[in-house]
């Protein structure tokens, strides 16, 4: 009964509804301070002791990471209309990054869903399933034909991976002075470009495959 206690006076009717209070808890106090928050800072802004919060979440790393995606459906959509009708996967993507570090600075939930910074559990939590599940989301809103270009969901993967870990770097080191926009779509169309450009060879030439073909009946003769 002790986990009952407090919640404003309203207790939860489940295990389900208590989660989703705490969760909702805690997206508002991101939301206030900006940064990352404590499993204490949850429990007295509920009104219930650390040890119910525990109950629901282990670490303050699991609720973090809890707090992050609940809070990303908006940005999504958001990301959708910014990248909306672009079709190219280098145009697309550049989009999507620059948009998406712009998104960081003014949505702290995002950041902490993509950059590791605030967990020294999980240094590696640019590449953690959340944030790869997040980024083969936001691309596959894309009005890109991406198995037109050459890519299969293996490659996706690893294409979320390299741009994840590309925004990381921006996360830590933003530069001083930071670029802005439109020079950061610069540095990544030169940089990242060519590693997102379509990754189906070019069809042969017809003086190209007469030569092939010409050199193959060679070896038949």
């Amino acid at each position: 009964m002790a986990r009952r206690r407090g919640w404003g006076g309203s207790p939860p009717g489940d295990d389900d509804e208590a989660s989703r209070r705490i969760v909702a808890a805690a997206v508002e106090l991101i939301g206030q301070t900006g940064s990352a928050i404590s499993i204490a800072d949850v429990a007295e802004s509920l009104g219930v002791i650390r040890q119910t919060v525990y109950r629901y979440f282990p670490s303050a790393d699991a609720l973090m990471r809890a707090a992050a995606i609940a809070s990303v459906d908006g940005f999504l959509d958001r990301l959708t209309r910014q990248v909306k009708g672009i079709e190219d996967p280098v145009d697309a993507m550049i989009e999507a990054v620059v948009y998406t570090l712009a998104e960081v600075r003014r949505t702290p939930h995002l950041g902490i869903l993509l950059s590791s910074s605030y967990s020294n559990v999980d240094p590696e939590g640019i590449t953690s399933h959340e944030a790869r599940t997040f980024g083969m989301t936001m691309i596959k809103r894309f009005d890109v034909d991406w198995e037109g270009c050459g890519y299969d969901d293996p490659d996706l993967a690893d294409l979320v991976e390299y741009v994840l870990r590309t925004m990381q770097s921006f996360f830590v080191s933003p530069g001083n002075p930071p670029r802005s926009d439109d020079e950061m779509r610069r540095y990544l169309r030169r940089w990242m470009g060519p590693a997102i450009a379509p990754q189906q060879p070019a069809a042969p030439t017809r003086r190209a495959a007469d030569s092939t073909a010409r050199g193959g009946s060679q070896f038949l003769r």
